[in-house]
C-alpha cells in the first residue's frame, strides 16, 4: 500500500474524531452516574415504624372509680386519635375512651371501668398498639 500525504491526512482525521467522540462518551458517561457518595447522602431514612407506650395511675379501682392513662405516641402525627380497649371473651373491644397526640407525642385518657376483676387493657391507634397492661377493679 501507498501512503501518500492525502492519505495520512485522512488517517490523522479519523484518529482525531474517535478519540474526541470517545472522551465525550466517557464524560457523558460520568455524568449520567452521580458518585456514591452523594447519592447515599440523598437517600432518606426509612421512616420509624409507629410506637405507642400506656402506663395507669394506679393498678387497682373501685367500679366506675376515675382513672387516668398517659402515655406517648412516636410516628403518630399530631391530632392523631388513640384509643383505649379492654379485652373481653378473648377479643379486643373499643371502650369510649379516646384522646388526641399533642406535639410532642404525649397523650392522657380518662377511664372509668365497671367489670370486676382483672382488666387487661391496651392504647391503640389503626394497626399501631401499646403492650397490654392490667388494672384490677374491686
Amino acid at each position: 500500500m501507498i501512503v501518500t500525504k492525502r492519505h495520512s491526512l485522512r488517517i490523522a482525521a479519523v484518529g482525531i474524531i474517535g478519540a474526541v467522540s470517545v472522551a465525550m462518551a466517557s464524560t457523558a458517561a460520568t455524568a449520567a452516574t452521580p458518585a456514591a457518595h452523594p447519592a447515599s447522602v440523598a437517600q432518606k431514612a426509612p421512616a420509624a415504624a409507629a410506637k405507642i407506650t400506656a402506663k395507669p395511675s394506679v393498678k387497682s379501682v373501685k367500679a366506675w372509680q376515675l382513672f387516668r392513662v398517659t402515655g406517648t405516641a412516636t410516628g403518630l402525627k399530631p391530632g392523631s386519635k388513640v384509643t383505649l380497649q379492654q379485652k373481653q371473651r378473648g377479643q379486643w373491644v373499643s371502650l369510649p375512651a379516646s384522646a388526641p397526640v399533642a406535639r410532642n407525642g404525649a397523650y392522657s385518657l380518662g377511664v372509668k371501668l365497671g367489670l370486676k376483676g382483672k382488666n387487661d387493657l391496651r392504647v391503640v391507634n389503626k394497626s399501631t398498639a401499646s403492650p397490654v397492661f392490667n388494672v384490677t377493679v374491686r
